[in-house]
């Protein structure tokens, strides 16, 4: 018996042995002809066919093709219109913005635009005046402290000229119609070309950044655009600002209006209006509006300007202004960049800051991958892009919050008190101007910084509030205030991540790897 026991057991563990061997084989056989088929795609791939495919040439998809074909790559971008773009937002770049513009070597793109130098913000309140530099000593930035702004249409066509100037790049008119998926793998595109002839394109890397209006970012994301309220805009031809390096802001009613020099002779005039409260332009109710609402609300040295543009029928823009956090997509093989991956609001200018951010970060991310076939890996830096890249984004995200938030009026007490703490906190100067300045031009994309700033402007504003003594009212418009400043704060914490704005390593490595000096 003890016998047949024995010879049982020695069985059973020879049998489980050959098992354990033939499973450990068949599984390490098929991860080798993964990896080689991946590899001979990829070899393949260089030999022939684009290594990355780009949907969009505007800021954003122009800008990653120069970066991208300089590191060696195959860079196919499809743009659905290649004559110069007609917009109203992304016309203004933040020293931050700059400073990533000069990393990618793109810094000459700036140039020869009639871009128009800005140093300051002159913010406007019931007949006061503030005025705001950016911070130019002992503000440890690498870079000339000044902004630029322009007409987005002509940057982008500089951008796309450096692009194709470059002979592993191909610029191709087409329309994008959807992306070409197999196992969860993004494979490449199905667009119609200049002909109207629907064809495909395939590269081991997608990457779409097709802007706001993006009709593949549901293919590979589950987050929708929340519209919160619009933009209106003109241009005043012709004339310049009495100062024209300032960008003037209003804290008008019912949101704020702003005048910027967008090129030597011409202002961008712009305001925000909400849903449900946009006259009509067609039977000129927005005409009479910004005359008679608007105007008289403008300070008088720069309303001359403001009603040039309406007198001498300059054409009213009105586009929405979007919201949405960035998420990761599930599927392989593809990445989504610019106003298609995140979207905040544009009160603080600072949209393609943050894309460049993002394509310099995955520009070095990928740059020690000889190929992007191998999808694991590609993953893997995509996963890493999307932590790497809080400090600024979740910096510039939560600052739009909050800004867009004060500059609206409000009858509430405790609103209206958050409003004039933000308008004092910036007319007082020193440290604390100076401070959010640096957060506001990307200069210093620090989230614990900001929270500082939103913490001292509610603590301001809430003794504002109890002077001078508290009630049992005004304990209570107190206490709405604090939660308000949470309702600022809190769903960045969620969206971005608690450690990533909380704990100062990760803004402390950023800075060191993405923001050392530059040559200007």
């Amino acid at each position: 018996m003890d016998m047949y026991f024995t010879q049982v057991c020695l069985w059973t563990t020879l049998l489980s042995v050959v098992l354990t061997w033939a499973i450990s084989h068949v599984s390490n056989r098929r991860k080798k002809t993964t990896n080689l088929t991946d590899t001979v795609a990829g070899q393949e791939r260089r030999d022939g066919g684009p290594d990355v495919i780009i949907v969009g040439a505007g800021v954003g998809g122009s800008a990653l093709a120069y970066a991208l074909a300089k590191d060696g790559r195959r860079v196919h971008v499809i743009e659905r219109d290649m004559s110069e773009p007609v917009r109203m937002i992304g016309e203004f770049m933040q020293p931050g913005g700059r400073l990533m513009l000069a990393k990618l070597g793109l810094e000459d793109c700036l140039e020869e635009i009639d871009a128009q130098k800005a140093t300051c913000l002159s913010l406007y309140k019931d007949g006061g005046r503030a005025v705001v530099p950016f911070p130019v000593e002992d503000n440890n930035f690498p870079y000339e402290p000044t902004a630029r702004s322009f007409h987005n249409g002509r940057f982008v066509q500089r951008l796309r000229q450096k692009a194709s100037s470059l002979p592993n790049v191909r610029l191709e008119e087409g329309t994008v119609k959807s992306l070409i998926e197999e196992k969860g793998v993004i494979k490449g595109v199905t667009y119609k070309n200049s002909s109207g002839e629907e064809t495909t394109a395939f590269a081991p890397l997608t990457v779409v950044c097709d802007g706001s209006f993006s009709n593949l970012r549901r293919s590979l994301n589950d987050n929708d655009a929340e519209v919160m309220s619009y933009q209106v805009g003109y241009i005043s031809k012709n004339c310049q600002l009495e100062e024209p390096e300032y960008l003037h802001l209003v804290m008008a009613k019912p949101s704020f209006t702003l005048l910027c020099q967008l090129s030597s002779t011409e202002v961008r005039c712009g305001l925000e209006l909400f849903p449900g409260q946009i006259p009509s332009i067609a039977n000129g109710d927005m005409t009479n509006f910004l005359r008679n609402t608007m105007a008289p609300q403008v300070p008088p040295k720069l309303r001359k300007i403001f009603l040039k543009g309406i007198d001498e029928g300059a054409q009213i823009r009105v586009m929405p202004i979007k919201r949405m956090a960035a998420t990761l997509s599930n599927k392989k093989g593809a990445i989504v960049l610019g106003d298609a991956f995140n979207m905040r609001h544009p009160s603080i200018a600072s949209g393609m800051m943050v894309l460049l951010s993002d394509i310099l970060i995955l520009r070095g991310l990928l740059q020690p991958l000889e190929y992007l076939g191998d999808t694991n890996k590609v993953s893997q830096v995509i996963k890493s892009f999307y932590v790497i890249r809080k400090p600024m984004s979740a910096t510039v995200n939560t600052l739009g919050t909050a800004f867009s938030q004060v500059l609206i009026a409000s009858t509430d007490e405790a609103k209206e008190a958050m409003r004039q703490g933000c308008y004092d906190y910036l007319s007082n100067g020193g440290f604390g101007a100076s401070g959010l300045m640096a957060l506001l031009g990307g200069m210093n994309p620090r989230p614990l910084s900001l929270i500082y700033h939103l913490f001292v402007v509610t603590l301001s504003a809430t003794a504002q509030l109890l002077s001078p003594f508290p009630t049992p009212l005004r304990i209570w418009h107190s206490l709405r205030l604090f939660g308000l400043s949470m309702k600022m704060l809190v769903p960045h914490l969620k969206a971005e991540g608690v450690r990533q704005m909380l704990f100062p390593a990760y803004a402390a490595a950023y800075r060191k790897n993405y923001m050392t000096a530059t040559t200007i």
